[in-house]
């Protein structure tokens, strides 16, 4: 079911966001990059991204380097000097070398009520990296440096984590989500800069390499129902099938598999889909009387040691472009006829939403928060979904009715079981796509705010 530790999270998001403006959402009827693609300046969502050799040589670099080749990356070069850190999830300090790069300022396409960082990168043992954002409101002031993650693949060098407590009075971080405390007073982010430091073992040529950065701004239209939009595809896409309760009480250091498991499960389905596989060194330290040992590496390494949970949605998008050749981004879609773009691309989507078990069909439960793939579509119209929510692997493949489905992804109101106005994600998804995706992938990305 969903990850019991993300109502608080999501709901606190939700009300921060009560009084975000009304706009409207522009669906088209045909499951082509042009459609979407003609109704993109109506789109209330921006998703940027530095990833080429020119994005890694624009902005400031103290320390750091741009680096060519088939995937152009920000290495550390020259560190600046030390710093000791604190890890409060190790209680230990130690001494890093140091090194960062300052993005430039990217205005947003629509002012935004909240913002999402994201990131692609490699940490070899001995490094890792954090990541900043600094956004400026429409009023002509700025926010602080907020930390958006301290990240690294693994978890001997530091425990990845988010960071609580970030705030100036009139915008918070939420876990993984800068959002504006209350929107309904006019108040947008304009603008923001991203701010990498890279991090490594002092005395030593180590090096963190970063492939994409980037960030979703949004101003999701205040709402309890979405439009309606018409079917125009039919296709389903042979991703792998795994159960995310198979797993209920394996590691409660990673919050206890089951229900908690959703992202990180849903992550796994779609890394292998693209022929992402660990191997067995990999999985050596996994009970071996487990089954899907796999959905167990994926929940330890998306693991938020701030947040207590595998929940964190960048921490699953930069999990999975550890993977050969993929990459990971977290946007959000305006609408399940973008949504049949990607998968008429052959391109699977992981989708957060919450509901009530009547509002979804053939669901069997009710979710403040759960992730699921979609894999297709039914000549209907329907939605085909991997739903890690099931007993088992075989019995996880779900066809949900598309206007509940759609409705309960992209609102961002809803009602609670006890009657009360709670939050809805607004069309929230990871994509996981290659590094060098086709023509026909990169235009169905392209299509949907996202660069590949």
């Amino acid at each position: 079911m969903h990850m019991p530790e993300q109502p608080s999270r999501r709901s606190l998001l939700g009300a921060a966001l009560a009084g975000t403006v009304t706009a409207t959402v522009t669906g088209g009827t045909a499951a082509t990059a042009t459609a979407v693609t003609a109704a993109a300046p109506t789109r209330p969502i921006d998703t940027r991204s530095w990833l080429t050799h020119g994005d890694w040589s624009t902005g400031t670099a103290r320390g750091t380097r741009a680096v060519a080749g088939v995937r152009p990356g920000l290495v550390l070069d020259a560190p600046l000097g030390t710093l000791d850190h604190t890890d409060p999830h190790m209680s230990k300090t130690a001494t890093w070398e140091y090194a960062t790069w300052t993005s430039p300022v990217h205005r947003f396409a629509v002012p935004a009520t909240e913002a999402i960082a994201f990131w692609n990168a490699s940490t070899p043992a001995g490094t890792w990296l954090q990541i900043e954002l600094k956004a400026g409101y429409s009023d002509g002031t700025d926010t602080p440096w907020y930390v958006m993650g301290r990240w690294a693949a693994g978890d001997q060098d530091i425990k990845r984590t988010s960071v609580d407590g970030q705030r100036d009075g009139r915008s918070t971080v939420w876990t993984d989500t800068l959002a504006l405390d209350d929107a309904s007073k006019g108040l947008r982010l304009v603008s923001y800069r991203l701010r990498l430091t890279l991090h490594r073992r002092p005395g030593t040529a180590l090096t963190p390499t970063v492939w994409r950065a980037g960030v979703t701004g949004s101003d999701i239209p205040d709402r309890f129902t979405v439009p309606a939009s018409v079917p125009g595809l039919a296709r389903e896409l042979a991703v792998p099938r795994y159960s995310q309760e198979i797993h209920k009480g394996r590691y409660p250091e990673y919050d206890n598999g089951g229900e908690a498991w959703c992202s990180p499960t849903s992550s796994q389905m779609i890394i292998e889909y693209w022929g992402g596989r660990l191997t067995p060194a990999q999985l050596k330290w996994v009970d071996p009387s487990y089954s899907d040992p796999q959905v167990c590496h994926a929940a330890r390494h998306t693991y938020d040691h701030q947040y207590g949970g595998c929940g964190n949605w960048p921490f699953n998008a930069a999990y999975a472009a550890t993977f050969k050749d993929l990459q990971g981004v977290v946007t959000r879609l305006a609408s399940l006829t973008e949504l049949e773009t990607l998968i008429a691309a052959g391109i699977p989507a992981m989708t957060s939403q919450s509901f009530l078990k009547e509002e979804l069909t053939g669901a069997g439960y009710g979710t403040a928060g759960h992730l699921m793939t979609v894999i297709g579509f039914t000549a209907a119209g329907d939605v085909i979904a991997n739903d890690p929510n099931a007993a088992d692997d075989a019995a996880v493949r779900r066809v949900y009715r598309r206007r509940e489905f759609e409705n309960v992804w992209l609102r961002t109101k809803r009602y609670n079981a006890s009657g009360a106005v709670a939050s809805g994600t607004g069309g929230v998804c990871y994509l996981y796509f290659p590094a060098r995706p086709t023509a026909r992938q990169r235009a169905a990305l392209a299509a949907v705010g996202v660069s590949a």
